[in-house]
């Protein structure tokens, strides 16, 4: 009588290659999500580049702020500002020129992490802080040079690339 089934041994390579290829899909979706908010973030920051060189253009300045202001609480700036109206984290430029600002994509599991923004109204420098989270190349048009680990940025000129 012949019997029929596995054996233990070939229960556990095939369980063991499942495992296996389940890390492999679950690390690549990972990195998926990762590439997907940085890149939603470099839409963002051309988005609000776009939006403010219009304000410029209407109004002959920036929207002025006293130092960094942005979305999240930030320890040396004004934070928890609205994304609309004269007090947003860019003053005025929501909802006449953008619709509303954006804010950062990753889900709030770091409060430091968010868009911020700084303006003399002759200069202005805007962040995606606490990014990118695929890497940091020098050559990106996004690259900080002030914050060459940890931030993405756009500035109007090289005066305030380098706040």
């Amino acid at each position: 009588m012949i019997k029929k089934g596995f054996t233990l041994i070939e229960l556990l390579v095939v369980i063991s290659i499942i495992g296996i290829l389940a890390g492999l899909t679950l690390s690549s979706y990972s990195g998926a999500q990762k590439q997907a908010r940085d890149t939603q973030r470099k839409a963002d920051l051309t988005q609000l580049k776009t939006a403010l060189e219009a304000y410029y253009s209407a109004r002959n300045a920036y929207p002025i702020t006293t130092g960094w202001w942005g979305e999240c609480n930030h320890p040396w700036g004004r934070g928890g500002l609205p994304r609309t109206g004269p007090d947003g984290y860019i003053p005025g430029l929501a909802p006449t020129f953008v619709e509303e600002l954006p804010t950062d994509p990753l889900p709030n599991t770091n409060p430091n992490c968010c868009y911020l923004y700084r303006s003399d109204g002759r200069d202005y420098k805007l962040l995606a802080h606490c990014t990118p989270e695929t890497g940091y190349p020098t050559t990106s048009p996004f690259y900080d040079p002030a914050r060459p680990t940890w931030a993405w940025q756009v500035h109007s000129s090289d005066v305030s690339k380098g706040w």
